[in-house]
């Protein structure tokens, strides 16, 4: 790998290639020295699948150390397992009955985020591996003793061989991500108070650095956590805080100092927040001092200055105020999110429950509440949990049944073959039928012609596994189900005679490991995230129409409509969300061939416009419903009132073309003007909250207008609650 050229060795090979040394140095050490030093077969098996388990079939995701880290954390779990597996082997039914609860709890595990859901598989195998005759709890030592083995030294190689350098971590993405902010923000005191085409790339450019996609797994905050949870809400609002500062538009006359306050007062937050993401002090005190000037301005915008005169400011500067405030909520966001971020349940800045209702809850509430919200069919992780575990449940039933010979091969068939989608796992299924009967055949002719002789077989294993961890990953299921075949044959015959008839037996399990997946990936689930992922948008839409509503009724209505502190649908649509966002992430991993048009459906969607709708609706209802409410003229509150009306029936009108019901007839995803003559109007005496609601609804229709186009999406926050700078000034 190193010293290699390239073009002799590429780049996918090398990376395999690295693994698969890691991995074929920790197993055949392990599997020598039980079986030939310490001539102990049980240890030396268990030795070398602990090994293949963690680091062949598991992806756990991060460098060699993450990883490392990752296989330390679970290896109580890697003991449980085989005990647990070890005493339910003694009857068919205890066996069976432990696999659909152990194969569904780890799958569900992936609740946890992105290393939990790796490292599953191989915890899987770890439980199947002694869930088989002969029921031997006699030899729990052994079985132990190797996994411990084979493990300890998958650590070490993940920890010393090859060392890669660490990437860049989402904390220090978000710390650079608030300088810029703080750059920008300063850029906007000046003039001519707007910024420049650079800088406005600049912002765009790190903002599009703290998506999901791109950022590496290992790194991503995805955990129910309190510091990953809010590491997760300062990405978010500070992607908010860049989107509305290169959006905000050039003011018509010098703007007032209150306006430049807020601003100044936003960049101090922006800098301080990126020190205290690295370990710098709390962002306490610029935190009050944005909170003070933007209470000021809000004073300013509704009406009152100082000396208690009426401002009569214009239209166009009561928008560009609206603009502000923006601005200012999504910096307050960032500071208190990278307080807890840092410091947890000990940070010093003090927010509202509202917004941060993970803040104060335990840890367990926290995963109890990560754990309910995936509980339903609705959700793509329990629909994986559910479909891999009656899987592997009916494969072990029908090993036991028909004492099937090693039936454990018929199980890792069924694990490794399932996929997320019908039409995946057929295809699949054909590539790894090919492979196993071309392995098969290999195997028949090797097993044949080297008879009995295992010190053959010994010399061929470590060349061979380091062949096929190499190989395998690159070139395909196919190729990897082979030469896999040929792997466990060498295996096995140093267990063991053996002779050209076990490469018929592997041939049987596969035949039957696959068969199963595929009927499973029939019945559960076929279509997977593509279909679920219209179900999930179209909810979520729905549901962000009853909090258009409800918010819209309630600013026109005033305080006394109101009830502050449970906003009427947040948290439906918060689970809604939740839901929304598993989906599109699993969709994205899935081919796009599997997605056919459901009954004319929409053939092209921007899925994740729907997901930034959801948190303009979620996060820009929460603003406009703060205290203090203010009474809109009569005027104001029709126009509000009618308006939000509007955008919830554009709402379920696009909602009901993703998911049609059974008497809904199918339409294409209609096509939302984001900029329509309905936003221009000015009723006389409006305040700022009146513009602040039609920023609000705006932002709304241009996220509307991204799903029906289905094609690129220009670079927005997932967070916002109004654009602020979608209308020119």
């Amino acid at each position: 790998m190193r010293g290699v050229p390239a073009a002799w060795f590429p780049a996918d090979y090398a990376a395999s290639g690295r693994r698969a040394v890691r991995v074929s140095l920790a197993a055949v050490i392990g599997f020598y020295l039980f079986r030939y030093g310490l001539d102990a077969p049980v240890a030396a098996t268990y030795a070398l699948f602990g090994a293949v388990a963690l680091g062949g079939l598991s992806r756990i995701p991060g460098i060699g150390r993450q990883r490392a880290a990752t296989m330390l954390r679970v290896l109580p779990v890697c003991w449980a397992l085989v005990v647990v597996g070890t005493y339910l082997s003694v009857r068919t039914w205890s066996a069976v009955a432990g696999m659909l609860v152990v194969g569904f709890a780890l799958a569900f595990s992936a609740v946890g985020g992105p290393r939990p859901a790796g490292v599953a598989p191989g915890l899987q195998l770890l439980y199947i591996l002694p869930s088989f005759p002969p029921y031997d709890p006699g030899s729990l030592g052994d079985r132990l003793l190797g996994t411990t083995t084979g493990l300890v030294l998958l650590i070490a190689a993940e920890t010393l061989l090859f060392p890669e350098p660490a990437p860049t971590s989402y904390r220090e993405r978000t710390a650079r991500a608030a300088r810029t902010a703080a750059h920008c923000a300063r850029a906007l005191t000046v003039p001519p108070y707007v910024l420049g085409a650079a800088d406005r790339s600049g912002a765009e450019e790190t903002g599009r650095g703290l998506r999901s996609l791109e950022v590496p797994e290992a790194e991503r905050p995805a955990g129910p956590s309190v510091r990953e949870r809010a590491l997760a809400h300062t990405g978010l609002a500070v992607r908010t805080l860049l989107n509305r500062l290169a959006g905000l538009p050039a003011p018509p006359r010098v703007p007032e100092r209150e306006v430049t306050a807020v601003l100044r007062a936003a960049a101090d937050l922006a800098a301080v927040t990126a020190q205290c993401l690295r370990k710098g002090p709390s962002p306490l005190r610029p935190y009050e001092d944005l909170s003070s000037a933007r209470a000021a301005l809000s004073s300013l915008s509704a009406g009152t200055s100082r000396a208690g005169s009426a401002p009569g400011f214009p239209p166009t500067v009561l928008r560009r105020h609206a603009a502000v405030l923006e601005i200012a909520d999504a910096a307050l966001a960032m500071g208190a999110a990278a307080d807890r971020a840092v410091r947890g349940r000990h940070a010093a800045v003090e927010v509202p429950s509202e917004r941060f209702r993970y803040a104060t809850a335990p840890a367990p509430v926290l995963w109890w509440q990560r754990l309910r919200s995936h509980a339903g069919r609705r959700s793509v992780l329990f629909q994986n949990a559910a479909r891999i575990a009656l899987a592997l449940t009916a494969a072990r039933l029908v090993a036991g049944i028909d004492t099937l010979p090693h039936g454990f091969w018929a199980m890792l068939a069924t694990l490794s073959l399932t996929r997320t989608t019908l039409k995946a796992t057929r295809h699949t299924i054909r590539l790894a039928l090919t492979g196993t009967l071309a392995g098969a055949l290999l195997t028949a002719a090797t097993l044949t012609l080297v008879g009995t002789h295992t010190n053959v077989y010994a010399v061929l294993l470590p060349v061979w596994m380091l062949f096929a961890f190499t190989v395998g990953p690159v070139r395909g299921i196919g190729w990897a189900q082979g030469l896999f075949t040929v792997l466990v044959a060498l295996v096995f015959a140093q267990l063991a005679p053996s002779t050209w008839q076990l490469a018929e037996v592997r041939m049987l399990d596969v035949l039957v490991g696959s068969t199963i997946g595929a009927v499973f990936g029939l019945l559960a689930w076929p279509r997977g995230a593509h279909e679920e992922m219209r179900r999930a948008a179209a909810e979520l839409l729905r549901t962000a129409a009853e909090v258009v509503v409800a918010t819209t009724s309630s600013v026109a209505g005033g305080a006394a409509t109101i009830v502050p502190t449970a906003a009427p649908g947040h948290r439906s649509l918060h689970h809604a969300v939740v839901l929304a966002e598993s989906a599109y992430a699993q969709f994205q991993s899935e081919p796009a061939s599997s997605l056919g048009p459901r009954r004319g459906g929409p053939a092209s969607v921007d899925w994740q416009a729907a997901l930034i709708a959801g948190h303009h609706a979620l996060w820009g209802s929460e603003r406009l419903l703060a205290p203090p409410a203010t009474v809109l003229p009569l005027t104001a509150a029709r126009a509000v009132d009618a308006l939000g009306e509007r955008m919830a029936g554009r709402m379920l009108l696009v909602s009901a073309a993703l998911d049609p019901g059974g008497d809904t007839p199918s339409t294409p995803v209609p096509r939302i003007d984001p900029v329509s003559a309905e936003f221009g109007a000015e009723p006389v005496g409006a305040p700022r909250r009146y513009y602040a609601v039609l920023e609000w609804l705006e932002s709304l229709a241009a996220d509307l207008t991204r799903i029906s186009s289905g094609g690129a999406m220009p670079e927005a926050d997932a967070g916002s609650g109004g654009s602020g700078s979608r209308r020119p000034a």
